[in-house]
């Protein structure tokens, strides 16, 4: 999108798959996705922590699509992760499989005991920015 510019202060350190600053300038539509969890169509959750994780990205994939959005007009994802210390590698994996890295999103991961729903282990949410 043109009206978004993705950046990195120099005074800040480089991260590694996440903007620092996303700027948005100009006439747009804003859709707030709220948390997916790692739940199957049929609402079951699916299996271990990448399990979780990949359909929970698919399943933020259907909503932008519902929207008319991909992952390249993601300008800000939240996360959540149980047991995060073993968690965040894998999370970082499958993410790096849908976000778009050439210009990532503004990201917060947050390492949590506990998600509303049991046994759900991962959660993701976003601000999608489109041109109209």
């Amino acid at each position: 999108m043109s009206n978004t510019r993705f950046m990195n202060p120099e005074a800040i350190a480089k991260p590694g798959g996440y903007s620092h600053v996303v700027e948005v300038t100009g006439p747009g539509r804003i859709v707030y996705i709220a948390g997916q969890l790692g739940v199957t169509p049929d609402g079951k959750i699916a299996g271990d922590f990448r399990a979780q994780a990949v359909q929970a990205f698919e399943n933020l994939k259907a909503a932008l699509a519902a929207v008319g959005a991909t992952f390249n007009d993601v300008v800000k994802v939240n996360n959540y992760l149980v047991d995060i210390p073993s968690n965040i590698a894998i999370y970082r994996e499958v993410r790096d499989k849908y976000a778009n890295m050439s210009q990532p999103p503004a990201s917060t991961t947050i390492g949590v005991p506990a998600l509303a729903r049991d046994g759900a282990l991962f959660e993701v949410e976003a601000i999608v920015m489109l041109a109209r």
